[in-house]
């Protein structure tokens, strides 16, 4: 008779990592034309090749980062969702979100194609003033969640309200 083996697990990071390498890991699948998972934007410091159709990033705690997920099956699509999250640190909450782990700052979440497709427009936006979007203000995406959710138009991002944000970053550090 022989023992049966635990299912083996292929990644798995650290439950509570130290606080010096506090790091929020994106799950990351592609299956062409079916699942698709991308980063739209964030400064990813770790990238781990699981297979042909997984990988996981991971983020240093304070590093914004958009999580866009796709799948259609053979009639279109099903599912269209972007969440725009911020690493937490190791002393912060956080709230759960799926492929992330062990969560984040929820900044910004929406789904529907129409709602993902006014959020990539407005990150297309960010960037043509030379601007990376990860380094846009937090409350800028809140903004543009609650706007979104509304059913209003959100405000554009602009380089003063950037000048204003980066100011008050350096204030408060």
């Amino acid at each position: 008779m022989s023992k049966l083996s635990a299912p083996r697990r292929i990644y798995d990071p650290p439950a509570v990592p130290p606080p010096s390498r506090c790091r929020t890991y994106a799950e990351l699948h592609w299956i062409e034309g079916e699942i698709e998972h991308w980063i739209r934007f964030g400064a990813e410091v770790e990238n781990v090749i699981v297979s042909r159709r997984t990988r996981i990033v991971g983020f240093d705690a304070g590093t914004l980062f958009a999580l866009v997920r796709w799948s259609s099956n053979d009639y279109g699509t099903t599912a269209s969702r972007i969440d725009i999250v911020r690493a937490p640190t190791a002393d912060e909450g956080y709230t759960t979100l799926p492929f992330v782990r062990p969560g984040g700052d929820s900044l910004l979440s929406v789904r529907g194609w129409p709602k993902v497709q006014i959020v990539l427009r407005a990150i297309d936006a960010i960037e043509a003033l030379s601007i990376d979007p990860g380094e846009v203000a937090p409350d800028y995406w809140r903004h543009l969640h609650n706007r979104i959710a509304a059913g209003q138009s959100p405000r554009d991002y602009s380089r003063a309200r950037h000048r204003v944000w980066l100011l008050r970053r350096r204030l408060l550090s």
